[in-house]
């Protein structure tokens, strides 16, 4: 995700562009699905990372994630209180109880595929489950306002008013972005905003919209690694994410198995 200030270039996607937006999508969510499945107490994040990439090349995709301004991983494993970002290790020993945000995208034919979901380890508690319902059901609004004539504003509002209805915060250090050829495009997709506010949305627009949602104050730290963004009070976090083609027929949910 964007680092809020970060500037690009908007462009707005033809049908064979958004096709192919989805052949690498689906990849995304095939690599997701494994993981999901994988998810265990006892398994490493290391662990994790290797499966993610053993999958990348049987799909004969490229990781987007390893190398991007020097990351070190095909995944981001983000547990508990770490926001966004984290780092796969071989000493991270997932336990019962722990949520973990898996992030993870790739390019094929070009274009690239970037998706999020945030994974119970075990039965957890009600208090995590239930941040995790909120932040997913967030981003399922969210994806309802992608329809050409809103305003990112309206998308922003949809997560924000949601998620703090239910007491939680929402993260105003990253945002969401475009996504096309590039994994970072503009515009920036923030998850707070004002209704009929910011630019509006046209059809062909690519964008990855992404909750990351705290159970307690918005803000965050990054630690000396320079990547890991964790929760400044040491609150759980949950992070959901879907890269979405605005159409005229409405908002098509590229890295989901069927939409």
């Amino acid at each position: 995700m964007f680092l809020v200030g970060q500037r690009m270039k908007i462009y707005l996607k033809t049908e064979s562009e958004i096709a192919k937006l989805r052949d690498a999508n689906r990849a995304v969510c095939e690599v997701l699905d494994a993981l999901e499945d994988a998810v265990k107490p006892g398994i490493t994040t290391w662990e994790l990372n290797e499966l993610a990439d053993r999958k990348l090349k049987q799909l004969g995709a490229t990781s987007a994630f390893k190398g991007y301004h020097g990351y070190p991983a095909v995944l981001c494993t983000s547990v508990n209180n770490v926001v966004v970002h984290g780092i796969p290790r071989k000493d991270e020993v997932l336990a019962e109880g722990d949520l973990i945000g898996i992030d993870f995208g790739c390019f094929r034919q070009g274009f690239c595929g970037d998706s999020a979901r945030t994974v119970p380890v075990g039965k957890v508690s009600a208090a995590a489950q239930a941040l995790l319902d909120a932040t997913r059901d967030s981003l399922e609004r969210a994806i309802a306002a992608c329809v050409p004539g809103s305003r990112l504003g309206d998308v922003g509002w949809a997560v924000q008013s949601y998620v703090e209805s239910k007491g939680y915060s929402v993260v105003r250090s990253f945002v969401g972005h475009g996504i096309g050829r590039q994994m970072h495009e503009d515009p920036q997709v923030p998850n707070y905003g004002k209704p009929g506010s910011g630019k509006r949305l046209s059809e062909g627009l690519v964008i990855a919209v992404e909750p990351m949602v705290n159970a307690g104050g918005p803000d965050v730290v990054v630690r000396d690694d320079q990547w890991t963004a964790e929760t400044k009070d040491g609150s759980l976090s949950a992070h959901f994410e879907h890269s979405v083609a605005v159409t005229k027929n409405g908002p098509i949910v590229l890295s989901r198995s069927r939409s």
